[in-house]
């Protein structure tokens, strides 16, 4: 699930091959219009779907010029986008 909140784009439930073309989807929405700060705290699991969601928004990002930063990337996306080799890819973390 993804919803608007204080400005930011707050991802939320599993992040798996089931849920992230409607998620990709939304989030491409609001990457044409606006930079983008995207919470993943709420995020309650992952598998490399999520890898390819957040490097597809990072290139749509990069198309549009917009910058789009993440917050509360969970441990378990950043250990596959390491496994892949991606993480320097991974857009800028903000604190």
């Amino acid at each position: 699930m993804i919803v608007i909140e204080d400005g930011r784009l707050v991802v939320s439930g599993r992040l798996t091959i089931a849920t992230v073309p409607a998620l990709f989807e939304t989030g491409l929405q609001h990457l044409t219009s606006e930079d983008l700060l995207v919470d993943f705290s709420q995020v309650e699991a992952v598998d490399s779907a999520a890898v390819s969601m957040l490097l597809g928004w990072t290139r749509a990002a990069q198309r549009s010029q917009r910058t789009l930063r993440v917050t509360g990337v969970p441990d378990d996306l950043l250990s596959l986008a390491r496994l892949y080799g991606v993480e320097e890819l991974l857009p800028q973390q903000s604190a």
